[in-house]
């Protein structure tokens, strides 16, 4: 399956599927007289837009490089993750207002009791959005994009805000009104967790931040281990996106000609973007190596 098309069936799934869930919850919630199925539906409608936001981010990320932006586009994916961390944030704190609210203000013996649909819909959600994570986590992989591995959590942030949802139902069925309420301010400490993260996230990779210690190390090991490499004296890298810069120095024999000196950098830089994935440019500096 090509690249193009794994977009569009993520993208595809993630929004139908979403519409389909949040009009069968909305309405559970309203006939069943639950707050927190409510909250869950508003929860799954944000999910619609997020995987709008993700499947534009991509697009836009995939547009080859040009004259204003000659190292390519795929920062555009970071601010697509940022869109989606921020209407997780309003989302969730839009629902803990609510469940608050109805807290602080009593009269919990005035509260409506959910009925049976609104509990069948905490349970059907809870497998949906599960499955929907597990999905697009797998594709995400795949695409090692940012943009639909947050997409993937929010779907995990749902099911998570299902349990919640469920737990306050069934506690408000059997007797205990104010857990409906309860199980929205659940739901929204979840949601904010998700929205921190994956803003944290795409700011790292907006700023230019390394790769980790491990992938670095696996790197170094791999070009000190070149033909013609005496020794590997710099290595830097930076995540740019989905994609990554390496800048890196390298000592080769001071007596060698410039052509033969050339010909193991470029083995070098060959190799690396060959056997590592993501990697956008190796830029490669040769010194003479010391007597």
């Amino acid at each position: 399956m090509t690249e193009q098309k794994i977009v569009n069936r993520l993208s595809t799934v993630g929004i139908f599927g979403n519409i389909l869930l949040t009009t069968f919850k909305l309405i559970a919630g309203i006939v069943g007289h639950s707050g927190a199925m409510i909250s869950d539906a508003i929860h799954s409608l944000s999910d619609v837009f997020a995987t709008l936001i993700a499947f534009l981010g991509v697009k836009m990320s995939q547009k080859k490089a040009d004259k204003a932006h000659p190292y390519g586009h795929e920062r555009l994916e970071c601010v697509a993750s940022m869109i989606l961390a921020a209407i997780l944030l309003f989302t969730g704190l839009g629902i803990g207002a609510t469940g608050l609210q109805k807290i602080t203000a009593g009269n919990y013996d005035q509260l409506a009791i959910p009925g049976v649909i609104a509990l069948t819909a905490a349970v059907v959600s809870i497998v949906v959005k599960e499955a929907m994570f597990w999905y697009t986590r797998h594709y995400a992989k795949i695409l090692n994009s940012a943009a639909f591995m947050a997409d993937a959590w929010h779907h995990r942030s749902d099911a998570l805000s299902s349990i919640g949802s469920l737990i306050g139902i069934a506690g408000a069925m059997l007797g205990f009104p104010v857990l409906d309420p309860i199980a929205s301010v659940v739901i929204c400490i979840f949601i904010l967790k998700v929205a921190y993260d994956i803003f944290r996230d795409a700011l790292n990779k907006m700023l230019d931040t390394s790769c980790s210690e491990e992938y670095e190390n696996k790197i170094s090991n791999y070009i000190a281990q070149q033909p013609g490499v005496v020794h590997l004296d710099m290595l830097r890298t930076r995540m740019f996106g989905n994609k990554v810069y390496i800048d890196t120095e390298i000592s080769v024999d001071g007596d060698l000609p410039l052509r033969d000196a050339h010909d193991i950098a470029q083995h070098v830089h060959d190799s690396v973007e060959h056997n590592f994935d993501n990697i956008k440019h190796i830029m490669i500096h040769v010194n003479p190596a010391n007597e």
